[in-house]
């Protein structure tokens, strides 16, 4: 066979014809490092690498209280929950919520009352705070997904505030300004008063706040969710009920809410306004941004900086936390615009590619700032449907 003959015409990505042999078009494919071919693996968001990231976050969180005090490890564990749960909304549904304090307080000051007063086992009074936080979303979450954008974080807002005068002016139940104070946490036959053993006891049920908030976004659900943030009008269009789905959306974030702060006025023996106040809104919503939004394990790693920060910063006697936060905030914010996870994301893919396919593909597209910008996220069609119709043929 002649020369002419072995060489083929190869049609790049772009449209353009190309020649090459096929033994040199190979050899330039396959050529990778092991390095490069596990960021590849990692970057898919195959199944390996998502289930391979879930052993890793539950061997470290097992680990956390023996390196780290373990008051501030549960702090870390209940943030980063609480931030997952804002990240449905913000992240994966597009919906800015300022007014998630009003679940995570409610939800501490019910847990509060319930082991106080009842003196029901932790797990129980868990369950009456997320519970409480779930039933509150309902009518907050209906009035308010009627509206978007700004709108919508200032109706959570003014949701929230209204929260916070009940818990300040209903004295005879909450405390007032003193909260509540002395909260037991309590199981048969166990004492818990040791931080130590807390944690452990209280991790199952961060890591079922876990998994539902991980099954959530990796559902049809979840792919819905995408698609209404992405194009509401167009999945309207389709048939789906958006104004349903954003407003479940807002429940279970609710609940994971309410988990969270349940647990953490048992953590630290007492719940106060601060759980309700419109700054731990504001937290949330920095832990959320700075890890990444749309990620998921990027509320992990801002969660466990933002935390062990202001504890250092406490125990040095240093009283401008906020300004330290926020400059680190800034900085995030404009030099990772897709947060700190995301920007790891994102630098793991474009390295992932073999050097062959640098001169032949397109850059990377730049994301949103707000959005899916993980490999796990962006293997969901933005605008794929549940029941498996293809939106450009359905109106055919």
């Amino acid at each position: 066979m002649s020369e002419g003959d072995e060489r083929r015409a190869v049609t790049a990505p772009g449209g353009r014809g190309t020649s090459e042999r096929p033994s040199e078009r190979s050899s330039a494919v396959t050529v990778a490092s092991p390095g490069r071919a596990l960021a590849a693996r990692f970057a898919s968001g195959s199944r390996l690498s998502r289930y391979t990231l879930l052993a890793i976050g539950i061997l470290i969180a097992l680990g956390l209280p023996w390196f780290v005090y373990p008051p501030v490890a549960l702090d870390i564990v209940i943030f980063a929950l609480f931030a997952m749960a804002l990240d449905l909304l913000l992240g994966y549904t597009g919906l800015l919520s300022f007014g998630h304090a009003a679940f995570f307080g409610s939800a501490a000051y019910v847990a509060g009352l319930v082991s106080l007063h009842l003196e029901l086992p932790y797990p129980l009074a868990v369950l009456a705070g997320t519970v409480f936080a779930v039933l509150l979303a309902i009518p907050i979450g209906y009035l308010s997904v009627k509206r978007s954008g700004i709108y919508f974080a200032m109706v959570t807002l003014a949701f929230a505030q209204m929260v916070y005068y009940v818990a300040n002016q209903w004295r005879s139940v909450t405390g007032g300004e003193n909260g509540l104070q002395g909260v037991p946490r309590l199981f048969p036959g166990v004492d818990l008063r040791d931080p130590f053993y807390f944690y452990y006891a209280a991790l199952p049920l961060l890591v079922i706040g876990v998994a539902i908030a991980w099954r959530t976004v990796h559902s049809p659900f979840g792919k819905v969710l995408v698609a209404i943030r992405d194009n509401p009008d167009r999945v309207r269009a389709l048939g789906y009920p958006v104004a349903h789905y954003k407003l479940l959306a807002f429940v279970i974030s609710a609940g994971l809410s309410g988990i969270a702060g349940s647990l953490y006025s048992l953590t630290h023996f007492f719940a106060s306004l601060d759980a309700v106040d419109w700054s731990m809104s504001g937290k949330v919503v920095v832990i959320t941004v700075l890890g990444g939004a749309g990620t998921l394990w990027g509320s992990v790693i801002s969660s466990a900086l933002i935390v062990i920060l202001e504890n250092r910063l406490s125990l040095a006697g240093f009283n401008g936390q906020e300004i330290v936060i926020g400059s680190i905030f800034v900085i995030v914010v404009l030099a990772f615009r897709r947060g700190i996870w995301g920007t790891i994301a994102y630098l793991l893919a474009r390295w992932s590619r073999p050097p062959s396919a640098s001169s032949s593909t397109p850059a990377l597209a730049p994301e949103p700032a707000i959005g899916p910008t993980t490999p796990d996220a962006a293997e969901e069609p933005p605008a794929a449907p549940v029941d498996g119709r293809d939106p450009a043929s359905h109106g055919r």
